[in-house]
């Protein structure tokens, strides 16, 4: 099956054209340039700049790929979540394609990609498994029974972890986006320099009742600016390498607990993370002592696949193509739309 897969969610416009389990071609545009002297992302911004490099990009892909219209078996898009405007200028051009070449159009929960993609560079992984979706607008834990049927076990309640980054690195005066400098300064940054306190949320009883393994992040950056305002720790008296290791080691371990707890909980031992903050190496080798500690399984994507990219959407794509399922040209985007659910 051969695949054009389109993704505009936020602010990398990015197309792939994907067959079975061979990228024939892989291109991604960021937007970092755009939006570094505003410290986040301006929707506007991101949307325009989609429309502008969109054309050309999938121009690029085909004859990249080499193949035709007539070659492909359909067109991925992402629907959902995401920036509406983002999400709406890929749509359109997805179904004005389809139109023209007579393709079946395929929308894709932007979540299902990150949480499907390690499916593709490793063939023995196969469900159930848990699955953390963790980037600057997600944070999410779920359980994948099998491909298309998720249960959503917890999710931040408040900042995504990415988002916690971003805003702490601006707290810190690194620039944007922050979650690759705070990773750099914290290597080699002392963590216990300072002290983070840890979310008091109160667990539920199953695994599968909503919220079981909830998360928050708000209160870790009101306590980083706190510290920031004391004239005994702050940035003149602490280094900044010794907050982002602080920083960094409270957002991680929020994240490897509830991984480890799902895990015992829910007795699966293979375990997948995958999203923008999954680049994150001091995630990486956290999730690597945790799997060497409990026996697990842990699957990450490789660092490309990780951030936002077109290749997730067009396997996600593949695997509703597999089981005969498409779109029609009514097809609408959604700016929030959660995967899964729980009971």
């Amino acid at each position: 099956m051969l695949l054009l897969g389109i993704e505009t969610s936020c602010d990398e416009t990015a197309v792939a054209v994907l067959e079975n389990r061979q990228v024939r071609a892989d291109l991604i545009a960021s937007q970092d340039d755009l939006h570094a002297a505003f410290g986040g992302i301006v929707p506007e911004l991101a949307s325009r700049r989609h429309l502008e490099v969109l054309p050309t990009m999938v121009t690029e892909a085909m004859s990249g790929a080499q193949v035709t219209w007539t070659d492909l078996d359909g067109i991925a898009v992402t629907v959902a979540p995401g920036l509406i405007g983002a999400l709406l200028v890929g749509l359109a051009y997805a179904k004005g394609i389809a139109f023209a070449h007579n393709r079946p159009l395929i929308g894709v929960n932007h979540l299902e990609g990150h949480l499907l993609v390690a499916m593709l560079e490793h063939p023995d992984l196969t469900p159930p498994f848990i699955g953390l979706v963790v980037s600057g607008g997600h944070t999410s834990l779920y359980f994948v029974e099998q491909v298309g049927q998720y249960r959503l076990l917890g999710a931040t309640r408040d900042d995504a972890a990415g988002e916690a980054f971003d805003k702490g690195a601006k707290l810190l005066q690194l620039g944007y986006p922050g979650g690759p400098l705070i990773d750099r300064l914290a290597a080699t940054g002392d963590r216990t320099r300072l002290r983070f306190p840890r979310p008091k949320l109160r667990r539920k009883g199953s695994p599968f009742e909503v919220g079981a393994y909830d998360l928050s992040f708000s209160g870790l950056k009101t306590a980083l600016a706190q510290q920031l305002a004391r004239p005994q720790s702050g940035l003149s008296s602490i280094r900044v390498e010794d907050y982002a290791a602080a920083f960094q080691y409270r957002i991680i371990e929020e994240l490897v607990d509830r991984l480890a707890v799902a895990a015992h909980d829910l007795q699966c031992d293979r375990i997948v993370v995958a999203g923008g903050v999954a680049a994150n190496r001091g995630l990486r080798a956290r999730l690597d002592t945790l799997a060497r500690k409990e026996g697990l399984r842990c699957f990450i994507p490789r660092m490309r696949y990780c951030t936002d990219n077109a290749v997730m959407i067009a396997w996600a794509g593949m695997q509703r193509a597999w089981r005969g399922e498409k779109d029609d040209l009514a097809l609408n985007a959604t700016a929030v739309a959660e995967l899964g659910s729980g009971t």
